[in-house]
């Protein structure tokens, strides 16, 4: 199988089976890029990091980079197309359906089904992330966890910008981590 069919394979399992968001996409990835061995759980982390401060959608922007990082521009392109294409369809068959059933019982309670599943797929996505991030060799790594915390407090509480904690934070690590 050549690398640009896995790739395709990888993001347009994820594009169709990948419901609840970008953030809700990242356990199935993950799933998708170990089983292919294209990334280390440190390098997916990082991928995560790098899709979150730049624009556009989280799973449209990993997809771009791994395809990338495993085989150029071409394969950039290959897994781009393969996360877009399913959700594109998708999407559009779903708004479809919700328009022309939206007061439905059996709409509503798929609805109250789903919520929590996405909730549970971030989580999963947290804890895959928190792992690399967080703990080093066994030992917690409380400059992160710190900066973590932090971030939740002052995006949650204190409403500051994400982008502008992004900004933030990316310049403690520098100055702190690097």
């Amino acid at each position: 199988m050549t690398i640009y069919l896995k790739l395709f394979l990888i993001f347009s399992r994820i594009g169709l089976f990948g419901f609840g968001g970008g953030m809700a996409m990242l356990p199935l990835m993950f799933q998708g890029i170990s089983y292919f061995n294209l990334m280390t759980q440190e390098e997916f982390a990082d991928l995560v990091a790098v899709s979150q401060i730049t624009p556009g959608p989280i799973a449209v922007n990993a997809a771009t980079y791994v395809g990338f990082s495993v085989s150029g521009i071409a394969g950039a392109f290959v897994a781009t197309l393969g996360v877009a294409i399913p959700a594109f369809v998708l999407v559009n068959i779903v708004f479809e359906f919700v328009k022309r059933f939206r007061e439905s019982a059996l709409v509503k309670g798929i609805f109250k089904g789903v919520r929590p599943a996405t909730v549970a797929m971030i989580a999963v996505a947290a804890i895959i992330m928190g792992e690399s991030t967080f703990i080093l060799d066994y030992t917690p790594q409380w400059i992160p966890i710190v900066m973590c915390a932090t971030s939740v407090f002052v995006v949650g509480k204190l409403k500051l910008s994400p982008i502008l904690v992004f900004a933030i934070m990316g310049g403690i690590g520098v100055i702190v981590c690097g």
